[in-house]
């Protein structure tokens, strides 16, 4: 059996884009670990969530553990660093944030977890950071850096398929499946995922797509029962979130790519 480490940059964004990845390895006997840049620290709590003097990072951090069981991880790591804040905000210029953290150094502590575990495959994000975010951004520099370092044998680049969004968005749109009043993301946007060609492998989790609910469910702090992900009849969300989708270069040779990885994501075309 194999190792996954999935490197991300906040609290949830396991959940939403590689949980039913990582749902699957565990379930197939490889081995999870899942490590966070920060603990979320600038994130939006849903009102009235949190009880009197309850810090949001410490919340935030309980509820990766909580997700980590769902899924079926083995540990949890935190490098340490402070959330940054979305693109542009006066935050992403605090020293202490990850989007100002140095490159070499901040890979050198996600190596030190990686030489511990020795995984066959680490995840990251595309180079937008799957839609601009300053840590996703980092997480993709920082997870490269680190997999040189450690001598990952294979790097998976999570990312969201605009095309398959639209194609998604087109027909419930015509089936009146979209509710009132919500606003699609800017699929015109070149920071918002990746054009389908540009996608190499897709997980097919849709087997696992109740350990994704739940996962996000644990995070409760930041998706409340009417989020619109958690609302999802059961057919629409195994339609929408039951595939994952990574960018894989450069790509393993059969031969000497790792059975997890192997097993795991299947080639696009």
């Amino acid at each position: 059996m194999g190792t996954i480490v999935s490197f991300h940059a906040h609290p949830d964004d396991e959940s939403i884009g590689s949980a039913g990845t990582l749902a699957r390895a565990a379930a197939e006997g490889h081995r999870v670990v899942l490590v966070f840049a920060t603990r979320g620290e600038l994130g939006e709590p849903v009102p009235g969530v949190l009880a009197d003097g309850e810090q949001l990072a410490v919340r935030r951090s309980a509820e990766c553990f909580e997700s980590a069981k769902v899924i079926g991880a083995s540990r949890v790591e935190f490098l340490g660093y402070v959330d940054s804040g979305m693109m542009g905000e006066p935050s992403n210029d605090a020293p202490y944030c990850f989007w100002q953290a140095k490159v070499e150094h901040a890979a050198k502590r996600l190596a030190l977890i990686l030489d511990e575990e020795e995984p066959d495959v680490l995840t990251v994000y595309d180079d937008n950071g799957g839609y601009g975010h300053p840590d996703h951004i980092q997480v993709h520099r920082v997870g490269r850096r680190a997999a040189e370092l450690a001598a990952v044998p294979v790097v998976v680049q999570g990312t969201i398929n605009r095309d398959w969004m639209v194609r998604g968005m087109t027909g419930l749109a015509k089936e009146g499946g979209l509710p009132d009043g919500w606003e699609p993301p800017n699929l015109d946007d070149a920071t918002f995922g990746k054009p389908e060609s540009e996608i190499t492998h897709r997980v097919d989790a849709v087997d696992y797509v109740a350990q994704k609910r739940a996962s996000m469910r644990a995070h409760a702090s930041q998706m409340g029962p009417d989020h619109f992900m958690l609302a999802m009849p059961e057919p629409m969300f195994a339609m929408g979130m039951g595939t994952e989708f990574y960018i894989v270069d450069p790509v393993p040779s059969p031969a000497a790519a790792p059975d997890v990885f192997l097993d795991l994501f299947a080639p696009l075309r």
